[in-house]
């Protein structure tokens, strides 16, 4: 978020591009803008590596805040903006944060949150045009300091929290050097080479930059001197008309957003014009191999795909080219090297699944007021670190994941991994949607349910249920397919494309677990 000579060299072109409200942000402007509130923090008080917190939605003062904070030393948290009071305030406590900026998008909870966290010693409203449940308006706030960049600016650095699937989520703390902030942290350089980005670039963000993903991404575009287009939320008939509007050479997706893309009316996808698109990277969740093969179908040869945790303990990558040899391969590593171990903590030899480690990759990572998840996640000789995930090498050292270990399905003492049935089932035409959890049962302890969001204009039903059975045991081994077809009107997926998976588990094993 700091693009330093360039805004300099190039103050007329558009940093960013907001695709909603068709604002229009200059290197120059961004710049002062972000220069203005990092003056206002070093007022505050603020010193390097204290901590500040953003409840905010895509927002263009989003991207500012972020940038001033980088410039300011300073740990920053954007805050998942769809989190309930409760769960937005346990993130504010738990980082520490001594200054907090939100929007009037989202008032109703950002209210809440001054009686919810007695540390906090300021709260700011974007938006917001007089004082309200204890924020100041953001343009008042920012009146007595001028655009011209502080003399002591130092490089600060985004802590994002986990998405919190299977529990609370917790923060990953990288380490901080004292730097100056056009000095690009290590993770960021490997970042530019994971998602595919260069200088001229346009860079189209369609996901929430709460995430470290779309975050890093746009941040390291800034650096870059590159044009950012940023949809304030996902519509894959927008995304496509962006792509040829603004002649988008980059971006990243989730999963999600290829079968969204794909359920398009064929008409549509047939008229858009994509032949700007070098590199559409995408990662976050699992992609089904049916649909990246319609992707490429359709895009051909521009698909990139990244694996690897917010810790940037260790990353894969995979190339089109390299896919298309061994689909649903998340590639070689860019940063660190897998290792694949099982229970007893043996290697596991090429094919065989068990938890995924890396090491010689970045192990300078905390988990915040957490020292036993920070030490379970290395082993003894602290070179290796955990990722927490399932999966394989090939002879070649490909990687291929097989699912998170909390997922895991347990059938009569036999591992099931649903992300394999999960595949196969968005594969299916009359899904747009689908998960794959455990169930009680008192035969085998858990039974296979799968629970669909079927395609607009299908209904369920018995007989759809028993068609989907069908489909899935003429392609899987029996033991592994549903008993069972729940249909929903939508999944609890997180806007980053991440299944809640622990809030389906709950709705079945509640009465169990009580």
């Amino acid at each position: 978020m700091y693009p330093g000579e360039h805004a300099r060299r190039h103050p007329e072109q558009p940093a960013l591009i907001l695709a909603g409200s068709g604002e229009v942000v200059t290197f120059a402007e961004f710049e002062a803008r972000a220069n203005r509130l990092a003056q206002l923090f070093r007022a505050q008080g603020l010193q390097r590596t204290d901590h500040v917190a953003y409840l905010m939605e895509n927002h263009v003062e989003l991207l500012i805040a972020m940038a001033a904070a980088e410039r300011s030393g300073l740990y920053y948290t954007p805050i998942n903006s769809y989190l309930s009071a409760a769960e937005a305030a346990y993130i504010v406590n738990d980082s520490g944060a001594k200054l907090v900026i939100s929007t009037a998008a989202r008032r109703e909870t950002a209210r809440e949150l001054p009686a919810l966290c007695p540390g906090v010693e300021r709260w700011i409203m974007v938006d917001a045009t007089e004082p309200t449940d204890g924020f100041e308006p953001y343009a008042a706030a920012l009146g007595p300091y001028g655009t011209e960049p502080r003399p002591d600016e130092r490089l600060g650095t985004p802590m994002f929290y986990s998405s919190g699937t299977t529990g609370r989520p917790k923060a990953i703390v990288r380490g901080l050097p004292d730097a100056r902030p056009d000095e690009m942290l290590e993770i960021e350089e490997f970042g530019r080479i994971v998602f595919h980005l260069r200088e001229g670039m346009t860079f189209l963000s369609p996901a929430p930059l709460y995430h470290s993903g779309p975050q890093s991404s746009v941040a390291i575009a800034l650096r870059l001197g590159a044009t950012s287009v940023i949809m304030e939320r996902f519509d894959p008939e927008t995304f496509l008309r962006l792509v040829a509007e603004h002649g988008v050479t980059h971006t990243m997706v989730v999963p999600t957003m290829f079968s969204r893309l794909l359920k398009l009316p064929a008409e549509v996808r047939a008229a858009a014009d994509t032949t700007s698109l070098e590199a559409a990277v995408h990662g976050a969740a699992p992609c089904p191999v049916p649909i990246k093969q319609q992707m490429l179908d359709w895009w051909g040869p521009v698909i990139y795909e990244y694996y690897g945790a917010t810790e940037a303990n260790g990353i894969c990558g995979v190339t089109p080219q390299e896919w298309l040899e061994r689909p649903g391969t998340v590639g070689r590593p860019i940063l660190g090297e897998p290792v694949i171990r099982d229970e007893e903590g043996h290697e596991c030899p090429p094919g065989v699944p068990g938890t995924i480690w890396f090491k010689g990759g970045n192990a300078n990572f905390t988990y915040l007021n957490d020292p036993e998840k920070t030490a379970a996640a290395r082993d003894a000789s602290g070179t290796m670190t955990m990722v927490g995930d399932i999966g394989y090498l090939d002879e070649e050292g490909y990687l291929f994941l097989t699912d998170r270990h909390a997922f895991v399905i347990i059938s009569g003492g036999v591992n099931i991994y649903p992300q394999e049935v999960e595949n196969l089932v968005i594969g299916h035409p009359s899904v747009l949607d689908a998960a794959v959890i455990g169930v009680p049962d008192e035969d085998m302890g858990e039974a296979v349910k799968a629970v669909v969001q079927l395609a607009p204009g299908v209904s369920g039903g018995p007989e759809r249920e028993q068609e989907l059975i069908a489909y899935c045991r003429a392609n899987l081994a029996r033991f592994k397919c549903p008993r069972s077809v729940d249909f929903v009107e939508s999944l609890p997926r997180l806007p980053t494309g991440k299944l809640y998976k622990q809030q389906l588990r709950e709705r079945y094993w509640k009465a169990v677990d009580a």
